[in-house]
């Protein structure tokens, strides 16, 4: 049984991974109905909320269904960290995650996100002190070093463990890597079979199918997988995995019309949570998962990536439907 604190999550979880404009409430809570084991909130600016920036509050946004649902935050001055600790305890989640990870230029320039893994020692001092300010379990997600001649990561989730956090989730790039070449979950096994590590360690990186999910649980001996990329517009991944752990066997993929229907309920959650807006703008980005491989489909796409108004999408997805009710699962 896999724990972080006293958070049981069965064996070998899957996690939905914190992602930027697209971990929103919407899309977890359908990940969450279609079998993911926790999920994550999008990083959340420890100085955007302790300034009650708009945006950053927004994010602390979570609701029963979404259970056991982490939020994540990120910086590098400890007193705003600890501040941010304060306001997110307000919003009741059940972990607290810390971005050691996030490779992006704006965030890495301030020392945040995977800028920190420069300064293991104040890395360390931040989960340390972090933990100490909350009754709620603290996790860390981080990557395997700044670049390959810096990896340290053993030691890293070693201190990272004895500052107190519950679990660990390792990206398997380093920072230079960005999102290019393959995850090396070689080094994420390492940190695994140390024998001082008895806190959960979560794979995160390339876990794109249900064999790769298997291999990352049976070849290398982890304690979980964190999902991202291939989440985006496939809630049913996890689902698919967990059926593919019990049987050997892929579930069959959603029919024309089933991918219809979660996109247009994804949709409706969408504006219901951000408005006409942006609900229409950010759910762009997952209509071609939703509907990549279906055959003379390109047209409808780029009405649903070009289109500001709901009405044009709503109605599109509904004369679809009737077009597709019929239609055989695709292979």
């Amino acid at each position: 049984m896999v724990k972080i604190g006293d958070i049981e999550l069965g064996n070998f979880p899957l996690l939905l991974a914190p992602m930027e404009d697209v971990s929103d409430p919407p899309f977890r809570a359908l990940c969450k109905e279609n079998g993911a084991d926790v999920v994550y909130t999008e990083f959340i600016s420890s100085e955007g909320l302790i300034r009650d920036a708009v945006k950053s509050v927004m994010k602390l946004d979570v609701y029963e269904k979404e259970r056991p649902v982490g939020i994540q935050i990120f910086g590098s001055n400890l007193d705003s960290m600890l501040k941010a600790i304060d306001i997110v305890e307000k919003t009741n989640p059940d972990i607290i995650d810390i971005n050691f990870g996030c490779p992006v230029k704006k965030v890495v320039c301030k020392g945040a996100g995977a800028g920190i893994l420069k300064d293991i020692d104040k890395m360390e001092t931040l989960t340390r002190e972090m933990v100490k300010r909350t009754k709620l379990p603290v996790t860390v997600k981080t990557r395997l070093g700044w670049d390959e001649t810096t990896i340290r990561i053993v030691e890293v989730a070693e201190r990272i463990q004895d500052a107190g956090a519950k679990a660990i989730a390792i990206h398997g790039r380093t920072r230079a890597q960005m999102y290019k070449g393959n995850a090396d979950w070689t080094l994420i096994s390492e940190v695994k079979n140390n024998h001082r590590m008895k806190i959960p360690v979560f794979g995160n990186g390339d876990v794109n199918s249900p064999e790769r999910a298997v291999e990352m649980r049976d070849k290398y001996g982890l304690d979980g997988a964190m999902i991202g990329r291939a989440s985006i517009g496939n809630p049913w991944f996890f689902n698919q995995v967990k059926h593919y752990f019990k049987t050997g066997e892929h579930t069959k993929p959603p029919t024309i019309f089933e991918r219809l229907r979660m996109a247009e309920k994804h949709l409706l959650m969408s504006i219901d949570w951000k408005g006409e807006k942006l609900g229409v703008l950010e759910t762009r980005r997952h209509y071609s998962n939703y509907f990549r491989g279906i055959p003379d489909f390109k047209k409808y796409r780029n009405i649903m990536v070009t289109t500001d108004r709901s009405e044009e999408l709503l109605l599109l997805f509904s004369d679809l439907k009737k077009q597709f009710n019929s239609e055989p699962v695709l292979n």
